[in-house]
C-alpha cells in the first residue's frame, strides 16, 4: 500500500514590525543630522535653529533606534556577538560598527556646537554626514542582499536615505513648529516671523524631496510589474491586495500626494499650519513605507 506523507510547515516571516521601526528609526536620525550639518557647515543664519535641533534629535533616535533591534532578537542577550564574531562579507558586521561610530561622531559634532566652536562644529559635521547616511543606508543594502522580489533592487538603498531626508525635515518642522507655537509668548515678534518663514522653506524643501521619493518609488513599482512573475505578484499585492490600503492609500496618497498639494498649493503653500499637517502626514507614511517594505518584501517564500 503507498502511503502519501504531506508536511504542512507554516511560512514565518523573519523580519517583523521592530526591524521596520529600527529602519525608521535610523533613517529620522540619519535625516535630522544631514539637515542639521548643512545648517551649520552652510553657515546659513536663518536655519541656525535647526542645526541644534537636529544636533540633539540625531543621537537621541539613535539611541532608541537598537532597543528596536535587540527586541527582534531570539537572543537579546548575544547583541554584543556582532562585535566580536566578524564575517568580513557581511554588511550587518559594517553596520553594527557603524551604530557606534556614528553617535560617537554626533555628539562630538553637538558638543562643538553648543560650545559655539565653529570650526571644530564643521569638521564634524563634515564628518557626521557620510557616517549618518552610511548608517542608514547600509539597512538598504542587507534588504538589497536579501535576494526577495520587492528587496532585490540596486534602489532600495537610495530609496532608504531619500526617505529618512524626507522624515528628518518633517521631525524638524514639527519641533520648530511646537516650540514657536508653545514659546510664542515670550519671543519677539521677529523671531516668531523667522520661525515661520523658516517652516514654510522647510516645508518646500520636504516638498522636493517628497517628489524625489515617490519618483524612485514610482521607478520601483513599473520595474515590478514588468519583471519575473514573483515580482509581478508582489507589485499586485501592493497595488490592488493586502498591502494596498497601506501602500497606496497610507503611503503614496497621505503621505505623499496630499502633503505636496498641501505644501505647493496656491492658498496654503504659505502657511505654517499646511507645513505641520504635512510633516505629520510624512512622519506616518514614512513609517508605513518602512513596514510595506519589509513585510511586502517576504510575502513570497523562498523556495
Amino acid at each position: 500500500m503507498d502511503v502519501q506523507i504531506v508536511y504542512n510547515v507554516p511560512y514565518e516571516m523573519p523580519l517583523g514590525i521592530p526591524i521596520a521601526t529600527y529602519f525608521y528609526m535610523t533613517g529620522l536620525s540619519a535625516g535630522s543630522f544631514v539637515m542639521s550639518a548643512i545648517a551649520t557647515v552652510g553657515g546659513v543664519a536663518r536655519f541656525k535653529p535647526i542645526a541644534r535641533i537636529g544636533a540633539v534629535l540625531a543621537p537621541l533616535l539613535l539611541a532608541v533606534a537598537p532597543i528596536f533591534l535587540m527586541v527582534d532578537l531570539a537572543q537579546p542577550l548575544r547583541f554584543w556577538h556582532l562585535f566580536v564574531y566578524l564575517n568580513p562579507g557581511s554588511p550587518i558586521t559594517y553596520g553594527s560598527f557603524l551604530l557606534t561610530v556614528y553617535p560617537i561622531s554626533g555628539l562630538i559634532y553637538a558638543y562643538f556646537l553648543f560650545g559655539d566652536n565653529r570650526r571644530m562644529a564643521k569638521a564634524f559635521g563634515v564628518i557626521g554626514v557620510p557616517l549618518a547616511i552610511a548608517t542608514h543606508g547600509y539597512t538598504g543594502f542587507i534588504l538589497a542582499l536579501g535576494k526577495r522580489p520587492l528587496w532585490s533592487t540596486a534602489l532600495m538603498p537610495t530609496l532608504f536615505i531619500v526617505s529618512a531626508m524626507v522624515s528628518g525635515v518633517a521631525l524638524l518642522i514639527l519641533v520648530v513648529a511646537l516650540r514657536l507655537w508653545l514659546f510664542r509668548r515670550n519671543r519677539p515678534l521677529q523671531e516668531q516671523a523667522q520661525a515661520r518663514a523658516l517652516i514654510v522653506e522647510l516645508g518646500r524643501l520636504m516638498g522636493w524631496l517628497i517628489m524625489a521619493d515617490l519618483f524612485l518609488v514610482g521607478n520601483d513599482v513599473l520595474v515590478l510589474l514588468t519583471a519575473r512573475p514573483e515580482e509581478l505578484f508582489v507589485a499586485h499585492m501592493m497595488l490592488a491586495g493586502r498591502f494596498a490600503l497601506l501602500f497606496v492609500g497610507v503611503e503614496i496618497v497621505l503621505g505623499g500626494l496630499l502633503p505636496l498639494a498641501l505644501l505647493f498649493g496656491p492658498r496654503t503653500g504659505r502657511s505654517t499650519a499646511a507645513a505641520f499637517v504635512s510633516a505629520i502626514l510624512v512622519l506616518v507614511g514614512v513609517y508605513v513605507m518602512r513596514v510595506v517594505v519589509v513585510l511586502a518584501g517576504q510575502s513570497v517564500p523562498l523556495h
